[in-house]
């Protein structure tokens, strides 16, 4: 595998939610506190943005050609085309001091969202959430401090997800005409040192690369826990990896560091490419 390269050096305040968007050929990836969602041509180079009248926590492709967006406390619906903006959900209930945080379209069409708390120490006050094309919001679970992590098995028979702080990736079956889930279990436990689960994805082989970015470094585990590698990132704060044609993308975390970081890393909260070490599981569709 060749070493990263700056892909684009958008310096987000926080880079995350990269997608791959196959019938457009572009990689998109938001920039939470920016309010905004970035879209990269991987054949031409070409750069689109949009902004957003709130925080974009993550987002999915619809089968419509619009995107599921996460906003602070509600979900809405985004026409790239006409730039047309239109209220998915009602408020989720989550407490005042809480924003959605990570999501991802599972197997099942619905759009899977965690809130996180974003006091200082974080309390596991956070809810997960599966939101399907009719607005309605079902609370799966709770207990979150940092909801992050969701990806699926290249079948769809297999949920994963994470909470950042406590360093726990777990996992479930998962019944894709459904999204039925059951056999919760701890796939690994994670240190600062050895990087804190943040954003992730899997492979076709069923491999699940988790971002660590207390440890800036890229974990890929086995379908049973197994630690298969670990890949250093060329700056701190890794925060989600994307397959994409042959690439894995990588976003960044800019905000936060410290001047001598930054100074040592101006490339900070940008989006990084490689030469993929495998081919990517499928991107779930919102079914509207």
């Amino acid at each position: 595998m060749s070493d990263f390269e700056l892909a684009w050096d958008s310096r987000c305040g926080v880079a995350e939610s990269p997608v791959w968007d196959a019938a457009t050929r572009r990689l998109l990836f938001c920039d939470i506190n920016g309010k905004r969602i970035n879209a990269l041509s991987v054949d031409t180079g070409a750069r689109e943005s949009w902004d957003f009248p709130e925080v974009v926590g993550s987002f999915g492709l619809c089968h419509s050609g619009r995107l599921v967006v996460a906003q602070r406390h509600h979900v809405v619906l985004f026409d790239p085309r006409s730039g047309a903006l239109t209220d998915l959900t009602p408020k989720i209930q989550e407490p005042p001091t809480n924003r959605l945080n990570d999501g991802k379209v599972g197997p099942d069409g619905a759009f899977w969202v965690g809130g996180m708390d974003e006091n200082s120490p974080r309390q596991k006050i956070a809810g997960l959430y599966r939101v399907t094309a009719d607005g309605r919001i079902t609370k799966q679970e709770d207990g979150y401090a940092v909801s992050n992590g969701l990806a699926w098995s290249p079948d769809g028979r297999v949920m994963y997800h994470s909470d950042s702080t406590a360093g726990v990736i777990e996992a479930w079956d998962f019944d894709p005409a459904t999204g039925g889930r059951t056999h919760r279990r701890v796939l690994a436990t994670l240190t600062n040192e050895d990087g804190r689960p943040d954003g992730a994805a899997t492979d076709a082989a069923g491999n699940y690369w988790s971002a660590g970015p207390s440890a800036g470094c890229l974990n890929c585990f086995s379908p049973t826990g197994a630690l298969l590698r670990k890949w250093a990132f060329p700056v701190p704060g890794p925060t989600m990896p994307c397959f994409a044609d042959g690439a894995l993308y990588v976003t960044s975390l800019r905000e936060g560091k410290s001047a001598d970081v930054l100074a040592a890393f101006p490339t900070l909260g940008g989006l990084f490419r490689a030469d993929a070490p495998a081919v990517g599981a499928p991107v779930g569709l919102f079914a509207d």
